[in-house]
């Protein structure tokens, strides 16, 4: 009998995110965050209530603007751009972090599937490569100690649904469609200079 799966259970996948004229729908993508966000308690450390609290904070940013305007709100990109001719930038901030968080996420998992190595290396890189440059002095102690607190990768493994081989498809299916997505959020920030000042 099959084990199931973190992916099986998960609220949704990034996989099952509706993409259209690369606009990504809001709702379903708040709901892959929020499924990413506890994807942190099978790595079993307090060190991570940190990051899970900091991807939390900039989900609800997003969700308190759709629930606020929803007309507007259909889309990410659609909050954005009407945050901009709004002149308020609280979501888009929100987003902004968020996609860091979700990209720190990809590269730490994307490197510890192509390699043998541990977690702990895998996440360090992760966030020397991409969170450290915006954190503070005084932050960067405290995720650089999330980083050494992840478990082994044998129990990572087990922990999201019986073992490497057992996960592999689900997890590259749901790498892959959060590295997409990462990809358009960070191109759609970068064609409207929509991240200046933020």
């Amino acid at each position: 009998m099959a084990t199931n799966t973190f992916f099986d259970t998960a609220k949704r996948s990034f996989a099952d995110v509706p993409i259209a004229d690369s606009k990504i729908s809001t709702t379903e993508f708040l709901e892959a965050a929020e499924s990413l966000v506890s994807l942190f308690d099978l790595l079993g450390s307090a060190a991570f209530t940190v990051v899970q609290k900091d991807m939390n904070g900039n989900i609800k940013k997003i969700r308190d603007r759709q629930l606020a305007n929803p007309a507007v709100s259909t889309t990410l990109q659609d909050i954005v751009i009407s945050e901009k001719v709004e002149k308020n930038k609280t979501a888009t901030q929100g987003l902004l972090w968020l996609t860091r968080g979700l990209e720190f996420t990809a590269v730490a998992l994307r490197r510890n599937v192509s390699s043998n190595e541990e977690l702990t290396d895998s996440f360090t890189a992760a966030y020397s490569e991409i969170l450290i440059k915006f954190h503070s002095i005084l932050v960067r102690p405290v995720f650089k100690l999330a980083m050494k607190a992840t478990p082994y990768r044998k129990n990572f493994y087990e922990k999201l649904g019986g073992g490497f081989e057992n996960v592999k498809d689900a997890l590259l299916s749901w790498l892959d469609a959060l590295e997409d997505i990462v990809k358009i959020i960070k191109d759609f920030f970068i064609s409207g200079n929509y991240g200046k000042g933020l």
